[in-house]
């Protein structure tokens, strides 16, 4: 859901951040953290999908540093792409396409079922017309190369700004 420069007074929700000798360890933080732009700009909420904690940390810094995104979740696995997404209501999910558990082809196809307004891109290294296709026979409303950061970012603001119309 877009705001307008808003910072939400929602409760702090926890967060699972692993185990540890079977433990299950839980940190707290805000559901939104404060974000400083312009009033005219509309910040849409993106949750990132990706096996990969580092390119998971590098997407999040991309999206906040555009200033017209905010980082609202994030997941390793399509399974928990679905349960976050359900919950925090993003306008935005970009995913891999190869993870375990749940792929990004899954993915999108149970998130165009459950929430069919938000769009989803697939951000993967294998790109070509075949799995675009297939990919939007799954429900994926791009498909990007991961190494076109640029593209994925106007990407994200065209198809944002489509659900937003």
């Amino acid at each position: 859901m877009a705001r307008k420069n808003t910072v939400s007074t929602n409760p702090p929700q926890k967060e699972v951040t692993g185990r540890s000798r079977g433990l299950r360890l839980e940190r707290t933080k805000p559901l939104f953290r404060p974000i400083e732009t312009r009033p005219d700009v509309i910040v849409r909420s993106v949750i990132i999908v990706d096996d990969s904690h580092a390119v998971r940390k590098a997407l999040r810094e991309f999206f906040t540093a555009a200033g017209d995104f905010f980082v609202c979740g994030e997941a390793e696995n399509g399974r928990d792409a679905i349960e976050k997404a359900q919950r925090l209501h993003p306008d935005l999910i970009v995913t891999d396409l190869a993870m375990p558990v749940m792929n990004g082809f899954e993915e999108a196809r149970l998130l165009k079922q459950l929430i069919p307004t938000v769009p989803v891109i697939i951000y993967t290294v294998n790109s070509s017309p075949s799995l675009e296709k297939e990919a939007r026979l799954a429900g994926a409303s791009a498909v990007v190369s991961k190494s076109e950061v640029t593209t994925l970012i106007a990407t994200a603001r065209i198809l944002a700004n489509k659900v937003a119309a």
